[in-house]
């Protein structure tokens, strides 16, 4: 998605291992136009699937998931990553290790809002080492409803969270793929 890959090659900063902040944008200030281009995107790339729910995880996903439910007409759901009291009731669970924050969570869907009778698509901004889209899948599964596939803003190509979600068969769409980037020059390269 060229609109995407020109954002993040004008306001996208790299950081020492290898993160790439697009925090101006994405997922810290949001550019709710730029979130409704990406969700049109992601509509195009699932056309004809039957899709009665998104899915995501908190806190970064909630904004894109939001306004690409709009597009697809459907609710959206997030994965807690606490327990709260406004969770009550049976659960799903699983455990999520996060490659931003570099720990482990366990992230909750209460059981009243995922079931047999939907077919997810999962949304997310980020995807590094696949560990978050593994844990969703895992919840989806737990559940007993149908994953349809995953939808990904930006995947960090150079890292094995594609390949890994891909090799599992998911139907796995990333609007802009990074091939590689140079904390030096500042140089983001693309997969096309």
């Amino acid at each position: 998605m060229k609109l995407l890959k020109d954002r993040i090659r004008k306001d996208g900063k790299i950081k020492e291992g290898n993160v790439l902040k697009v925090d101006s944008f994405l997922n810290h200030q949001m550019d709710v136009n730029l979130f409704h281009e990406i969700g049109k995107e992601f509509k195009r790339r699932f056309e004809g699937e039957e899709i009665n729910k998104i899915l995501t995880i908190e806190a970064s996903g909630i904004g894109i998931a939001c306004v690409v439910a709009e597009v697809f007409n459907v609710p959206v759901v997030f994965a807690k990553k606490t327990q709260t009291k406004n969770i009550a009731g049976d659960v799903y669970t699983t455990k999520v290790e996060s490659f931003t924050h570099s720990r482990v969570y366990d992230i909750i869907v209460a059981k009243e809002f995922l079931g047999k009778d939907d077919k997810v698509l999962i949304i997310d901004d980020f995807l590094a080492n696949g560990k978050a889209l593994e844990g969703l899948a895992q919840l989806i599964e737990d559940s007993g409803a149908t994953l349809i596939g995953a939808g990904i803003v930006i995947e960090k190509g150079f890292q094995i969270g594609g390949d890994l979600i891909r090799s599992r068969g998911i139907h796995l769409e990333s609007l802009a793929i990074v091939d590689s980037m140079d904390e030096k020059t500042g140089e983001i390269l693309f997969r096309d």
